[in-house]
């Protein structure tokens, strides 16, 4: 990814769904006009998902997910069909496709794997798309078509990656399919205005490298910029020097977590004060659900399990947030006796109910609906769920003094 290049957790994720061979390697690289994917008459060519960003007019950036087939067997093909679901988890539109010829003309029994799929994937709320695919080398599309309208109560998109036939119908029922808030969140929009003089305080320490700024630190600054707020930006040790020079206290102040109990204590009166990491939990999560967690914190008992998340897969670092400074804070304030486990990147553990609460990070690698279905998993084990920002505010206590989008 080039560095103006949209970033692929910002990106809308289209995943494509269906048996081994059924034409979603092909399907790919017909969309993208690419060949972003290995296709082969081999079944099960497709392993791990394949990831491929590229732009659709009218729609703008996406992200294609090629999975492998949810019908591979074996152990490996188990291990294969689970990282399908997890893509599934990520997916803000699905493609499902199914074939003609499985079992008899019209295909029906064959795909009833695929008719499960439609059922969960729409039962979780995930916009999916039925599509006959190959229809060049079948002449029973239409039969099969019938059947899943019967079935599904909408016609089937039918498609050839060979041909090109479909290709523009199926790009615009991907368009009419989009999330209701698709373009429309916003990182910032509910903390400030245009024309609010806003001020970064932004530590530049061990995790943000000399020449570089960490992504909701870059996201959050472009964003303010294009809203016309007026910005300022500075080191936590500069932000004495930096208030004394404005001619006005800034309307907002964005800092790291980490610096919030400093921020917080030099804060002239009325001026507000919020995170990267809350900001982008209300982005990218539940704020409110956020929020009421955080407020858990303090009460929880004093041999509490703990689950922290990250989404980051990087190397541990010295005085690392989730694996270090986090943990630290919460003995502290907790005590000793809490259990603290942490895990990083796709792992998060299936059964939740051994934990008291779950604090994540401000999950910038990943897109929504996979921090959504994060939250649904904690609803479901009736498990409270908090992150970085609101908890670290909450055991300083001053989370009612930071600004929680969707929550003020």
């Amino acid at each position: 990814m080039s560095l103006n290049d949209t970033p692929r957790a910002m990106r809308l994720h289209i995943g494509l769904f269906g048996r081994r061979n059924s034409g979603k390697s092909s399907l790919i690289n017909a969309l993208t006009g690419q060949h972003v994917a290995t296709v082969s008459d081999v079944p099960g060519t497709t392993t791990d998902p394949v990831y491929k960003s590229m732009e659709i007019h009218g729609i703008g950036p996406v992200v294609f997910i090629d999975t492998a087939g949810f019908d591979d067997s074996g152990s490996l093909g188990a291990l294969r069909v689970e990282r399908t679901r997890d893509a599934a988890k990520e997916t803000d539109i699905a493609l499902v496709l199914l074939s003609t010829g499985l079992d008899d003309g019209a295909g029906a029994a064959g795909n009833e794997d695929a008719f499960r799929w439609l059922e969960q994937l729409k039962r979780r709320g995930v916009p999916a798309i039925s599509v006959i695919s190959r229809i060049d080398e079948s002449t029973a599309a239409a039969s099969l078509a019938q059947v899943i309208e019967a079935r599904t109560g909408e016609r089937p998109v039918l498609v050839s990656a060979a041909t090109g036939e479909g290709l523009a119908a199926l790009r615009a029922e991907i368009a009419r399919h989009l999330p209701e808030d698709y373009r429309a969140r916003s990182i910032t929009a509910e903390v400030c205005e245009s024309g609010d003089a806003v001020l970064l305080v932004m530590p530049q320490d061990i995790q943000a490298p000399k020449g570089r700024l960490i992504l909701p630190q870059v996201q959050t600054l472009r964003e303010l910029l294009d809203r016309k707020c007026l910005v300022s930006c500075c080191t936590t040790d500069c932000l004495p020097a930096m208030l004394a020079s404005m001619a006005k206290a800034p309307d907002l102040v964005i800092t790291d977590s980490q610096a919030f109990r400093t921020v917080h204590a030099l804060l002239p009166a009325g001026c507000r004060l919020t995170s990267f990491s809350v900001l982008f939990a209300a982005f990218k999560g539940d704020a409110p659900f956020f929020a009421e967690s955080a407020r858990l914190l303090r009460a929880l008992p004093a041999n509490a399990k703990i689950l922290i998340a990250e989404a980051c897969t990087h190397k541990p670092l010295r005085e690392d947030i989730g694996r270090v400074k986090l943990p630290r804070l919460l003995k502290k304030v907790l005590g000793d006796a809490i259990t603290v486990t942490v895990t990083a990147g796709r792992d998060f553990p299936e059964d939740l109910t051994p934990f008291d609460i779950v604090i994540h990070c401000g999950a910038c690698m990943f897109n929504r609906a996979y921090v959504m279905s994060r939250v649904a998993a904690c609803r479901s084990a009736h498990v409270p769920m908090t992150n970085y920002g609101m908890a670290i505010a909450a055991l300083l206590g001053i989370l009612d003094d930071v600004a929680i989008p969707g929550v003020d």
